[in-house]
């Protein structure tokens, strides 16, 4: 177990109506020195064609780290149409000063099938501008990279760990009943909770996903005191996807007291 408390992150998708500069400075407000900006949010940057060194600067003036744009969709499916979008993405990054881009495999119930060439496309387009591909397996049924160990082995497979790590996701790693964590290669921590007692797990969807209280089904207190007793001590970052958190005009209160619960629930002394 770390010796230091865990580190917490915000994802944009956190507070979606937020434009960047107030995004960050709710960061900042919860003491927060980390961030992770998307490129799906409608009316926002990226999409809005805000200017990477735009974005650079808010992030350099609020003193937050992007750890990284979430994300390169359908990135198994690898293909030049694939290949144009991540240098797109991957330039925007290095530009922006991200540190990743996170990897999301194809979630329509297909199976490419092209997991390795992928990876060792995106290698070069990584490598080549200082960035990390954080490949995140989703638990649910309609893809086609469900587990982590699937994940882990491709990366070993290619000998690309320098270049790749993985994103552990509670909600994910919950819905694909998967026991085994991969600390090591594991690079972040996405954290979110279901606390509805009547959903079904197969019938858990991303709206389903509230800030971590003391009703979450997920098991997100045993997730992360078992990785970080494992020896991970990288960033936690809240990705809710509930209407009723995004439309929080102060989420600040929320978010402080879904990590005051992380942070004693995960503590060396309740370990």
């Amino acid at each position: 177990m770390p010796s230091t408390p865990p580190r917490f992150a915000l994802n944009h998708m956190t507070a979606p109506r937020l434009a960047p500069d107030a995004f960050f400075a709710l960061a900042g407000a919860l003491g927060l020195d980390a961030v992770e900006i998307r490129n799906d949010l409608e009316g926002n940057a990226i999409l809005d064609g805000t200017p990477p060194a735009r974005i650079r600067g808010l992030a350099s003036d609020a003193g937050v780290r992007i750890l990284s744009i979430n994300a390169l969709q359908r990135f198994d499916d690898w293909r030049a149409e694939r290949a144009n979008q991540a240098v797109a993405l991957a330039d925007y990054a290095a530009a922006c000063g991200a540190e990743a881009l996170v990897l999301v495999p194809t979630n329509d119930g297909s199976r490419p099938d092209r997991l390795q060439a992928a990876l060792e496309g995106l290698r070069a387009i990584l490598k080549g501008r200082g960035l990390r591909g954080l490949v995140e397996p989703l638990g649910f049924e309609s893809c086609s990279l469900r587990l982590k160990s699937e994940a882990a082995a491709a990366i070993r497979a290619i000998g690309g760990a320098d270049t790749f790590g993985l994103v552990h996701d509670t909600f994910h790693h919950h819905l694909a009943g998967e026991s085994e964590l991969f600390p090591e290669l594991t690079a972040l921590v996405h954290i979110s909770g279901v606390d509805n007692p009547d959903l079904a797990v197969a019938d858990m969807r991303d709206p389903d996903r509230v800030l971590v209280t003391a009703a979450d089904r997920l098991g997100n207190v045993v997730q992360i005191r078992s990785l970080r007793q494992a020896g991970f001590d990288g960033y936690l970052s809240f990705e809710p996807f509930a209407v009723e958190i995004q439309a929080l005009d102060d989420p600040k209160a929320a978010l402080a007291a879904s990590m005051a619960l992380v942070r004693e629930s995960t503590s060396t002394s309740t370990a």
